[in-house]
């Protein structure tokens, strides 16, 4: 049972997506004599962990209860007090945890409070799973470098336009609604000035269901392209914009710019273009832990090669328009060898009407 409990933790969990950044979806369910009596999860961030919640949602005395919770109870003041010691207090006998927290201010911590104060702890039930729920938090916490996820949407031969440049629509409806979660989850969208000509995005969230966030928008434009019509320049939204230059911008156009709202970051040059590694450590000391990148192909390979994407998602949609000089999803030089491709791992696939989904980690280090 401890699975299912658990399983029943990360459901809760994922209720807190896009509210919670930069800190990690949490849940957690207190179980005693077979029956969940608590449930709670970490709703927003600045707000009680999940412990707390379940606590507090608790319909019976907890004392000598079990809990499940997917991520170690935190052991450090921060925005509330220590969840460790609040189980603690409460009097549960035993812990089952989903992964340890790779957070440096708990790392362990939290768990030896238990155990110090006898009660039983598992650790590390339904891991993979946990891991994958806080893929973004992970690998922030762990390096201040955003997790770059990467979404294409694209016909059944490889195609993101037809050869006129024309994209819309690639995907159905609900491939499209699922990408406003994607950007609620997220605290940036980056995209490539040639998008911005192209298209003129507005890249903010819109979901019909419940409040969302809008996401930073970040847009690369080494040479200071960008027309200050554009939308992005010109919108109502909280989330501000970050327009990326190089020192080929030229100081007048920054400073119009900025007189429009957004923050100009001014980054090295490589390859004549945006450093994106640069990019995304200055991003990362902006407190963004994650990026979306939706960009065009020449922006997608130049993240790919530079190794600033985590994760894959790929919309796939049952059309053919062919055409050799219609864009596919990356372009850019390329690979020259075959043995060179970049290579994927924890694939899954999904469904949208008749669209299929796959999702997919960057192996490293092969």
């Amino acid at each position: 049972m401890d699975q299912e409990y658990m399983k029943r933790a990360i459901e809760l969990a994922k209720r807190g997506e896009g509210y919670t950044k930069p800190n990690p979806l949490v849940g957690a369910v207190i179980v005693k004599d077979n029956k969940i009596i608590g449930e709670g999860y970490h709703e927003f961030y600045g707000g009680p962990h999940a412990e707390v919640n379940a606590f507090r949602n608790a319909v019976e005395d907890v004392n000598g209860a079990k809990m499940y919770v997917t991520l170690e109870p935190c052991s450090h003041y921060g925005k509330t007090p220590p969840c460790a010691l609040a189980i603690v207090k409460n009097g549960i006998k035993e812990v089952v945890i989903g992964m340890k927290d790779p957070n440096p201010l708990v790392a362990g911590r939290g768990i030896s409070i238990l155990e110090e104060a006898g009660i039983k702890v598992t650790c590390g039930v339904l891991e993979d799973e946990v891991k994958e729920l806080n893929d973004i938090f992970i690998k922030y916490i762990t390096t201040k470098l955003p997790f770059g996820i990467m979404k294409t949407a694209m016909t059944l031969d490889g195609k993101i336009a037809a050869y006129t440049g024309d994209s819309k629509w690639i995907t159905n409806e609900l491939s499209r609604k699922y990408v406003h979660q994607i950007r609620n989850r997220v605290s940036a969208i980056m995209v490539g000035i040639g998008t911005v000509l192209a298209d003129d995005p507005k890249l903010t969230t819109r979901l019909e269901e419940k409040e969302g966030a809008d996401p930073i928008r970040v847009i690369v434009d080494s040479s200071g392209r960008i027309s200050l019509e554009a939308k992005v320049l010109n919108l109502n939204s909280e989330a501000k914009t970050i327009v990326v230059v190089t020192e080929r911008a030229s100081k007048e156009k920054i400073k119009e710019i900025e007189k429009k709202g957004a923050e100009v970051i001014i980054t090295p040059t490589k390859n004549g273009r945006v450093d994106l590694k640069h990019l995304m450590k200055e991003l990362g000391e902006r407190d963004i832990d994650s990026v979306l990148l939706e960009g065009g192909s020449t922006l997608n390979y130049s993240a790919l090669d530079e190794g600033i994407v985590d994760k894959v998602i790929s919309f796939i949609a049952p059309k053919i328009v062919g055409g050799e000089k219609a864009k596919t999803p990356v372009g850019g030089n390329g690979r020259e060898y075959m043995r060179d491709a970049i290579t994927f791992g924890n694939m899954k696939v999904s469904r949208f009407g008749e669209d299929v989904m796959i999702e997919a980690y960057i192996k490293r280090g092969e």
